[in-house]
């Protein structure tokens, strides 16, 4: 009896290989560019105080760019802790729980995160 092992391959995971990498690029870029367009507006700028970090994040292009940085972290972190998870963690029960908690734990950041930057 011969084995074949070319013909019937067992595959593991959803095959996200690519898209998860160039995502993981995109979002660290975005997130590199608004940590110098803050880090311009902090360096260049009057004395750091409470109203000039305030006056930062009034400006509504500043709040859209905020918010989708904010949604980049999200995903960023979600598709690297989602790895780790399919790769380190074998009893899908706790992989699963694992994955609940990342996905409550990271839109409680993200609605914090919001509230915070937003209240200014």
């Amino acid at each position: 009896m011969s084995q074949n092992y070319g013909t019937k391959r067992i595959v593991v995971g959803a095959h996200y290989g690519l898209r998860d990498w160039m995502a993981q690029r995109v979002t660290a870029l975005l997130m590199a560019l608004f940590t110098v367009v803050l880090l311009a507006q902090v360096i260049f700028g009057e004395p750091l105080s409470y109203y000039k970090w305030s006056g930062i994040f009034s400006a509504q292009w500043m709040k859209f760019l905020t918010f989708v940085v904010i949604l980049s972290l999200l995903y960023h972190v979600w598709v690297g802790m989602r790895d780790i998870w399919m790769d380190y963690i074998k009893p899908v029960g706790i992989r699963l729980a694992l994955h609940v908690f990342t996905l409550v734990w990271l839109v409680g950041c993200a609605g914090w995160a919001i509230q915070v930057l937003w209240r200014l």
